[in-house]
């Protein structure tokens, strides 16, 4: 190199050298960074503008000769006093060590905090600290977007919770509880609550509550008016409604008792689904300004969610309830294929039941409430399948429902059944015979040995289509035909108090009466081959008819039974019957002994008699049959019509059916006993 460059860059560097405090100064005045300079006793050197600027200083020159600790560092974050022994750049003076931190404050001129990341490089000489170099920024944005990271992380972790949720829990608290948990960490709540809309009554329903502070008057099941609630605001405008101070915005009853139970903030969010409104979701707080905008744009997220999962929890529960009722109606069917009914269609052309059949005809393609009169055994359930199989309804179940085959304990239970937990051995949910034949009809078969409290939630169910399952506080909804059938006498229990007449004026819209198989005796012949013709099928015997005197017995006998006792004397005599020729020996036809020595009674008229019944014999008249048989019973009563050894027990009739046939056959002047 020439010496002449040489010379030149020395004189370079001595400038350079010579400036270098002016140098120094204009690099610290020009760095963003805060940076100042203190001795091993954190006293203070020198300072650039930066510092002075983030501290709250106008000139630097105001920080020289202050102790840093006492000035910026003296206290913690959450404001408690930080001894200098305790803080770290002063540890690192004793230790000769440079220290780094980015989880402390400093504190400004004006007592304002704000979060720091210093570096603090100390400077040595000899082995011995002689001071140190402090830089520091202010990381408030920084620490800002981390929070607002963190949130946005817990939010998304919320909404996943939520979100599985959704998929994992199907019932209306479980899904709340889960739901809450999820929340908690991002958006603090004493209680929050799913609410459904009642479009039918319009008011707003409690699915489910959960929290810690629980209450006495806002729990599941409460039902609030649409002018009782906020929530109306929110189900109209479907917007977030935020109640910072409920003590001084309270518009709402429901928020004046929030107020009174200590609650001071409310956030209330539609659960919107498709542009429509199905109910709210509400978080409360106990402490005041508790949920900002933020808040709400988030909660409007959950409730989004939550909108959706009610209606999948709704869809599991209706599809859970379709299921139940299903497998009930299988099962139910299944028992009615086993059941035994008497004839799988009605035989006979009697003008009696011709008569009741012109009824049925009438009436079954309407849905009017049909109640059927007629003794025991005369087809009133026959009767009613023929209504509902000619009805509108024929698509759905006819549940038959024995109103006196049930225990009285129980009745309310088989008839509109019972939640889990109603009563000490309800371990699930039962579905009642009124939820199992909705859409369809309902078979009420003696009505009459109802009980009173009964008798007033069916007035119910007929007058208001809905009632409540046993254990349930909410009504339930259904579309029954009540066909309903009494071998009593329903004036007579109205008058004894036994039966109510609201009840009995709403059954009674179409009676139709059955006449008791004495009354229809022309129609014994068929009834007996129809009962031929399927019992000797199922016993695998081969009967080609009847002898014609035991067909004379069996139209001659009154049959208190009526139809079903005619059945079981059929099959008992196919039973023992070795012989094509079905004969009744006098142990099967109690008529036979009781008819023995009598003359034989006048014939029937030739179109309601077949022709094999004609017989040279003279006959008795029907009446006078039935008032001889009448006659022995009442011998053998001692005179008395009713009570355990009463003629009406003897005859298998109703005490009353009995006392009416006398009248009617002129029999008096025997002892009656109150029934």
């Amino acid at each position: 190199m020439p010496f002449s460059e040489e010379n030149t860059l020395r004189v370079q560097a001595e400038d350079i050298l010579l400036n270098s405090d002016e140098l120094n100064r204009l690099i610290l005045d020009s760095a963003s960074e805060a940076i100042c300079g203190c001795d091993s006793e954190g006293t203070c050197l020198f300072s650039n503008p930066a510092a002075a600027r983030i501290l709250g200083y106008d000139d630097p020159a105001e920080l020289l000769g202050k102790n840093m600790h006492a000035l910026e560092h003296h206290t913690r974050r959450d404001g408690t006093p930080y001894p200098i022994e305790e803080c770290p750049i002063y540890i690192g003076f004793q230790k000769n060590e440079n220290v780094h931190r980015d989880d402390e404050v400093y504190w400004r001129k004006d007592g304002t905090s704000f979060p720091v990341e210093f570096w603090s490089h100390i400077i040595i000489r000899e082995g011995k600290t002689l001071g140190a170099v402090i830089t520091f920024v202010d990381i408030t944005e920084r620490k800002q977007a981390e929070a607002a990271l963190r949130k946005s992380e817990e939010q998304n972790r919320s909404l996943l919770q939520i979100n599985n949720a959704i998929i994992t829990n199907l019932t209306q608290q479980a899904l709340l509880h889960s739901i809450s948990e999820a929340l908690h960490p991002v958006v603090s709540f004493d209680r929050c609550a799913i609410t459904l809309y009642q479009p039918e009554r319009d008011s707003f329903r409690f699915l489910a509550v959960e929290g810690e502070l629980l209450s006495d008057y806002f729990r599941t099941g409460l039902e609030l008016s649409r002018n009782e609630t906020c929530g109306s605001w929110v189900f109209d405008h479907q917007r977030p409604l935020v109640r910072r101070d409920l003590e001084k915005e309270q518009q709402y009853p429901n928020e004046r008792r929030l107020a009174a139970e200590g609650i001071q903030s409310m956030c209330v969010l539609p659960l919107a689904l498709q542009g429509k409104c199905i109910g709210l979701l509400s978080v409360v707080s106990q402490q005041r300004d508790r949920y900002s905008d933020e808040d709400a744009g988030f909660l409007q997220e959950v409730s989004n969610q939550v909108a959706l999962a009610v209606q999948n929890m709704q869809s599991y529960q209706e599809i859970d309830s379709l299921k139940a009722r299903l497998e009930k109606e299988n099962v139910y069917l299944r028992e009615e294929l086993r059941a035994e009914h008497n004839f799988e269609e009605i035989v006979g052309n009697s003008p009696a039941l011709l008569k009741a059949l012109r009824a049925v005809e009438q009436v079954a393609p309407t849905d009017s409430t049909v109640l059927i009169y007629g003794e025991t055994g005369t087809g009133k359930e026959l009767v009613a399948r023929a209504i509902h199989s000619r009805s509108s309804r024929n698509g759905r179940a006819l549940v038959s429902v024995n109103c006196s085959a049930i225990s009285a304990g129980l009745v309310e239970s088989e008839l509109f059944g019972h939640m889990k937990g109603a009563f000490t051995g309800a371990l699930e949910r039962r579905i009642g015979r009124f939820e199992l034949a909705n859409g369809g009809t309902i078979f009420l078969d003696e009505i009459g040995e109802l009980s009173l409290e009964t008798q007033v939630k069916l007035l119910r169910v007929l007058q208001e289509h809905e009632f409540e399952p046993v254990g349930s506080s909410h009504p339930m909804r259904v579309d029954v035909r009540v066909i309903a059938a009494t071998n009593r006498n329903l004036h007579e229990a109205i008058q004894t108090g036994r039966f109510r007449s609201d009840l009995f004026y709403r059954l009674n819209v179409f009676p139709i009466e059955l006449p008791p198989l004495r009354e229809r005796r022309s129609d014994i012949p068929q009834l007996v081959a129809f009962c031929l013709s399927q019992f000797s099928k199922r016993l695998g015997k081969k009967i080609d008819g009847v002898s014609r005197e035991s067909m004379e017995n069996l139209v001659n006998y009154p049959w208190p039974g009526n139809i079903r006792e005619l059945q079981n004397v059929v099959e008992r005599a196919i039973i023992v019957s070795g012989d094509p020729t079905l004969r009744m020996d006098r142990d099967l036809m109690p008529v036979a002994a009781a008819a023995k020595g009598m003359e034989a009674p006048k014939a029937d008229s030739p179109e309601n008699r077949q022709a094999d019944l004609k017989s040279p014999k003279p006959f008795l008249t029907l009446d006078e049959v039935e008032r001889n048989h009448i006659l022995a019973a009442l011998q053998h009563a001692a005179g008395v019509v009713d009570g355990p050894k009463g003629a009406a027990r003897i005859l298998n009739l109703h005490p009353n059916t009995l006392r009416h046939r006398m009248d009617k056959l002129g029999i008096k002047g025997f002892r009656h006993r109150p029934s």
